[in-house]
């Protein structure tokens, strides 16, 4: 079965906050689809989280490398795509577009095979996983109506991040809003708290994450995440060793190579790399498993779409520590483009689809809404 085209596009119109200081807009984009065709007809979806403009000129460079190459081989034609592309940067556009080409490999392997892709990547732990909800900061009284929201929706984990905390200059503000978040879930739900300390220009450092996560263990946070810049590894070092709180980053982070030293130090105890930049889920779950010689648990990044959520699934089906999965709150681009959307049970789970490949099929009709090539990414 051959590659024949590669197809992409974009989703506008209702694009979610992402609390950013330079705020992202409605119709921005920060998140692509890709379809890989073959000559059987059998088509392979996957997320990509970037800029659409990005992924195609990517798709582009990486024609002559993909056309014709045997669709049934994600691994293979994968790794051939970064091995042959090292020149032109590692990490960065040509390595996010990879990572929507390989989860549409697997779609497809999975959909040839009958088998959902979390079986082919070795065996399934779980059938169903729980969600939770990724939500914005906001003040105080906001943030207690929106976690109150989401937990009567049947949430039972929530993480608030980024917007105002850690931003403002003062630490009774950030407990302020963690507190009112813990007020609004309820004793009974997991909570955790994401900075976003790999926004533009974070003001804060280590003593800052060092006090904060001694405020944070007094309202249960299960985690603390980003709350360092994404390169400051001596830092995060030193936090993960005195944090009363566990520590998660990785997000990002490309690639299994770049996180090798990430374990080796000891720098985190959860590690949270995004199946639609990474890599793919050809390294997703090769990162989990590396991770788990280290005693470090996986929980993978998931600011996506109903592709993108679809993948991590799957990955949660596969890898043993994945108890939680990344549900950003409120996105059309989740809850929408989904045929049949999505389902949490009376116990705050998720179903994770058991037919062949990511399981899930898009509804043309409402991906129309996002882009005006729905039909052409989708129909030979």
């Amino acid at each position: 079965m051959k590659i024949t085209s590669i197809r992409s596009t974009g989703l506008f119109g209702e694009t979610p906050k992402g609390g950013w200081s330079n705020e992202i807009k409605p119709n921005d984009s920060v998140h692509a689809l890709i379809a890989v065709h073959t000559d059987e007809g059998v088509v392979g979806l996957g997320s990509v989280f970037t800029d659409a403009r990005l992924v195609k000129a990517a798709l582009e460079v990486l024609e002559p490398l993909y056309l014709g190459e045997n669709a049934l081989e994600p691994m293979r034609v994968s790794e051939k795509l970064h091995q042959n592309t090292f020149w032109m940067g590692m990490g960065g556009t040509l390595t996010h577009a990879i990572s929507g080409i390989d989860i549409a490999l697997w779609d497809i392997l999975g959909k040839v095979t009958g088998q959902p892709v979390g079986r082919l990547l070795g065996g399934t732990y779980r059938t169903k996983v729980k969600p939770y909800a990724s939500i914005l900061m906001e003040m105080p009284d906001l943030m207690r109506e929106r976690t109150a929201e989401f937990r009567a929706a049947g949430f039972k984990a929530i993480k608030i991040g980024w917007g105002p905390m850690g931003r403002r200059d003062s630490y009774k503000l950030d407990e302020e809003i963690v507190r009112a978040a813990r007020e609004g879930a309820g004793e009974d739900c997991l909570l955790m708290v994401d900075p976003g300390a790999s926004d533009a220009f974070w003001p804060n450092g280590l003593r800052w994450a060092l006090r904060t996560a001694e405020m944070v263990k007094d309202y249960d946070v299960y985690w603390f995440e980003e709350a360092l810049r994404p390169e400051a590894i001596d830092d995060f070092v030193v936090l993960r060793a005195q944090s009363p709180v566990p520590i998660a980053t990785g997000e990002c982070l490309t690639r299994r190579k770049t996180y090798l030293p990430w374990f080796v130090r000891g720098a985190l105890d959860i590690v949270q790399p995004d199946v639609t930049k990474v890599g793919g889920i050809s390294e997703q779950i090769r990162i989990a498993q590396m991770a788990a010689e280290f005693g470090v648990r996986y929980i993978g990044h998931g600011w996506n779409t109903a592709v993108g959520f679809a993948a991590d699934l799957q990955l949660a089906a596969a890898i043993p520590s994945a108890e939680l999965v990344e549900y950003i709150g409120g996105s059309p681009y989740l809850d929408d483009i989904k045929l049949g959307g999505w389902t949490l049970d009376s116990e705050g789970h998720v179903e994770i689809p058991q037919l062949p490949g990511l399981g899930i099929e898009l509804d043309i009709d409402q991906l129309a809404r996002f882009t005006p090539d729905a039909r052409h990414l989708l129909v030979a």
